[in-house]
C-alpha cells in the first residue's frame, strides 16, 4: 500500500496510507480523522482532478511519497447557546439531537451500514463499555488469539471515540480488524465491499467478547454471559418410540420464527422454542422424528430476539426476505416462557414491582394470608418503596459501583434499541439503530447522521412494506434490589 502526503491549508500530513483495495471515500475518511474536515467537503487534487469517490486507485497511478492538496473547512462542534432559554422543539434538528445524549454517527465506510447499527445498538450497553474499559493492551489471556484482542481493543477504542465525539467517527481501524478476524465481511464484488449481514455481525463480535473480557482470576468468562446469556433447558421426545431426554444450552439471542399464523412477536417467540429433529432413534434402529419444546431457564440483563427473516430461496439461489408485519411491544414480559424453577424465582420480586409501580398510580397492594404474598411482604420491609431509586442503583452498576442489595430480575424488559433493514434481500438494502437514551429519547442512527425520533414511531417498525422493519430487538432487564 502506497504512502502520500497530503498538504492541507498550513499543515502538512506526512507518511498517509492508502489501501488501493479499498474506494477513495476510506481514504477521505482517514483525512476526516487527521483534519476533521468531514469526506463531502474535501477536494483532493490528483493528477490536475478531483478524486471522486468511485474513482479507480489503480488506474489513477498513484505514486509512493506523491505529495496531494486537500482543500476543505472543518466540522465545528455546536456550540450551547449563551442567552436566554431555549427550547429543544426550537432548534435546528442537528442540534436537537445534541441535546439528548450522545450524538456521534459513523461513516460508512463502503457497504459497513450492518457493522456501523450493531455498533451503535452494543454501543448503548453502559455495562459492556464498562468492561471493555478494563480490558488492557498487554492484559490479554494466553489462549486468546492475537486477532480476537486487536479487535477487543478495536472495540473497546471505538466506543472511547463515540463518547468523546459529537461529530461523525471514522470506524476504520475497527473494520479492518474485523475483516482480519472474520474474512467473510471482506468480501468484494466488482471492486467494492459487499453488504453483509446485520446478525452475523452481532453476533461473531458478542461472542469474541465473551471469550476475551473476563473477569480476574474467572476460569471463564461471565461478563458478557451475565450480560446477554440465555440459558435454555429444553425436552427432547420422540412420540414414535416414546424415547425422551433433556439438555441444556446458552444462546445469545431467542428467535422469533414468522410464519402466516405469527403477528405478534409472543407468537413468533412460542414458534422459535419449538422445532422438529430428525436423529437415529436407538430403539427403533433407524431415524425418527424427534420434538424438541425449550424453554428458557436463566435471563440476562439484556435480551436480544431475532426475527427470522431472510430464508435462502433456492430458485433465485440468494436470500429472500419475509415482510409479513410483526408487531412488538415497548415492554415485554417473558414469564410464560420461562421454567417453572425460573418462575418460581421471579414470583417475589414481581409482586413486588408490581404493588410499587400500583402504588405509584395510587393504588392500594393486594392483602392475601398466602406463604408467597407473607414472603413478599417481608422482603419489602427490607426493601425502598422508591423503585426511582432502585433504577439509579441499577445504573451504578453498569459504572462499576457497588450495591450492598442483591440485584433480581423479574421477566420484564423494556426496549432500549432496534435495529431494522430495509430493503427485499440480505445482501443489500440498508440497516440503521434505533436507540433509546438514558433520558428516554430516541435517535436514530442512519451511518453519520444522527436524527431525533418519537417513541410511537418506534413500534412502527413492525414490517409488512418495503420500510425499515425490525429484524433484531435488543430489550434491558426491569430489576428491583433487596
Amino acid at each position: 500500500m502506497p504512502t502520500v502526503s497530503v498538504k492541507w491549508q498550513k499543515e502538512l500530513f506526512p507518511a498517509v496510507e492508502i489501501d488501493t483495495t479499498q474506494p477513495p471515500y476510506v481514504f477521505k475518511c482517514q483525512l476526516y480523522d487527521l483534519t476533521g474536515v468531514p469526506p463531502e467537503r474535501q477536494k483532493i487534487m490528483v493528477k490536475g482532478g478531483l478524486l471522486k469517490d468511485d474513482a479507480d486507485w489503480n488506474t489513477l497511478g498513484v505514486k509512493e511519497g506523491q505529495k496531494l492538496m486537500m482543500v476543505g473547512t472543518a466540522e465545528e462542534a455546536v456550540k450551547a447557546p449563551e442567552k436566554n432559554t431555549v427550547f429543544m422543539e426550537d432548534l435546528p434538528e442537528d442540534q436537537q439531537v445534541v441535546a439528548v445524549g450522545h450524538t456521534a454517527g459513523l461513516y460508512n465506510l463502503g457497504n459497513t451500514c450492518y457493522m456501523n447499527s450493531t455498533l451503535q445498538c452494543l454501543h448503548s450497553v453502559p455495562e459492556l463499555k464498562s468492561a471493555l474499559l478494563k480490558y488492557s493492551n498487554s492484559g490479554r489471556s494466553n489462549d486468546l488469539d492475537p486477532s480476537s484482542h486487536l479487535l477487543t481493543v478495536a472495540t473497546r477504542d471505538l466506543f472511547g471515540e463515540l463518547d468523546r465525539s459529537v461529530k461523525p467517527v471514522a470506524p476504520m481501524q475497527f473494520w479492518m480488524v474485523l475483516r482480519k478476524k472474520f474474512p467473510q465481511f471482506g468480501q468484494q464484488h466488482n471492486g467494492f465491499y459487499m453488504q453483509q449481514d446485520a446478525e452475523e455481525c452481532w453476533s461473531q463480535l458478542l461472542y469474541l467478547l465473551s471469550q476475551s473480557i473476563k473477569e480476574p482470576e474467572a476460569r471463564e468468562n461471565e461478563t458478557v454471559k451475565s450480560l446477554f446469556g440465555i440459558e435454555l433447558v429444553s425436552r427432547v421426545h420422540c412420540q414414535e418410540s416414546g424415547e425422551e431426554s433433556s439438555e441444556k444450552e446458552s444462546v445469545y439471542s431467542l428467535k422469533c420464527h414468522i410464519s402466516q399464523e405469527v403477528n405478534h412477536l409472543h407468537e413468533g417467540l412460542k414458534h422459535g422454542l419449538r422445532s422438529e429433529l430428525e436423529k437415529a432413534s436407538p430403539a427403533l434402529g433407524r431415524t425418527a422424528i424427534y420434538l424438541k419444546e425449550s424453554c428458557i431457564d436463566d435471563l440476562p440483563r439484556y435480551l436480544t430476539i431475532q426475527f427470522v427473516r431472510f430464508f435462502w430461496k433456492r430458485g433465485s439461489n440468494q436470500k429472500a426476505k419475509i415482510l409479513r408485519k410483526v408487531d412488538y411491544p415497548l415492554e415485554l414480559d417473558v414469564f410464560d416462557f420461562c421454567s417453572d424453577s425460573l418462575r418460581q424465582k421471579l414470583q417475589t420480586p414481581r409482586q413486588i414491582l408490581r404493588d410499587e409501580e400500583g402504588a405509584k398510580l395510587g393504588l392500594k397492594a393486594n392483602k392475601s394470608n398466602s406463604s408467597e404474598e407473607k414472603d413478599v411482604n417481608m422482603v419489602k420491609e427490607e426493601t425502598s418503596t422508591d423503585i426511582n431509586d432502585r433504577s439509579a442503583a441499577a445504573n451504578q452498576e453498569g459504572t462499576g459501583t457497588s450495591s450492598e442489595k442483591e440485584m433480581h430480575l423479574t421477566g420484564i424488559y423494556d426496549l432500549v434499541a432496534v435495529l431494522t433493514h430495509k430493503g427485499r434481500s440480505a445482501d443489500s438494502g440498508h440497516y440503521v439503530a434505533w436507540v433509546k437514551q438514558e433520558n428516554g429519547k430516541w435517535i436514530l442512527f442512519d451511518d453519520e447522521n444522527p436524527i431525533l425520533q418519537k417513541e410511537e414511531d418506534i413500534t412502527k417498525l413492525s414490517g409488512g412494506g418495503d420500510w425499515h422493519m425490525a429484524y433484531i430487538c435488543m430489550y434491558k432487564a426491569r430489576v428491583i434490589r433487596y
